[in-house]
């Protein structure tokens, strides 16, 4: 049977990381326990009504155009574009013409989603009839 060695330099972050899993998990159990003991289980008719002011909320119909969806869809992927862009700027010397032919293609593969959307028509904004 092997020993414990508790001259390692580790040992401390292995102690503190068991005795926070410990904790963790002795805190959620107390918490569940206090809570579901504590806690009213009748459903009374208040605790179901709305709790805000003014009128009755009624269901309306998802009015939501698409276009939020796809102009979101469309800063995504151009917000991607430049977080590639920046280190890639920054390198440039380094990479040389591999890191040059690298970012050429991926432009040329934005730019080819970009006038694929552009041509369906979700740059235009069209309004809610």
């Amino acid at each position: 049977m092997s020993h414990m060695d508790f001259s390692h330099p580790y040992f401390g972050v292995f102690l503190l990381f068991v005795i926070t899993f410990v904790a963790f998990f002795a805190t959620t159990f107390l918490a569940r326990l206090v809570s579901r003991k504590l806690a009213k289980l009748d459903n009374e008719k208040l605790k179901l009504s709305i709790y805000e002011c003014g009128p009755e909320v009624t269901k309306q119909p998802n009015r939501i155009s698409i276009q939020f969806y796809m102009l979101a869809l469309l800063f995504i992927v151009f917000d991607v574009e430049i977080i590639f862009m920046i280190p890639w700027a920054v390198d440039f010397k380094i990479l040389g013409w591999f890191g040059f032919v690298a970012m050429f293609f991926f432009l040329l593969l934005l730019t080819i989603g970009f006038v694929y959307e552009w041509k369906k028509g979700a740059l235009e904004w069209h309004s809610i009839k």
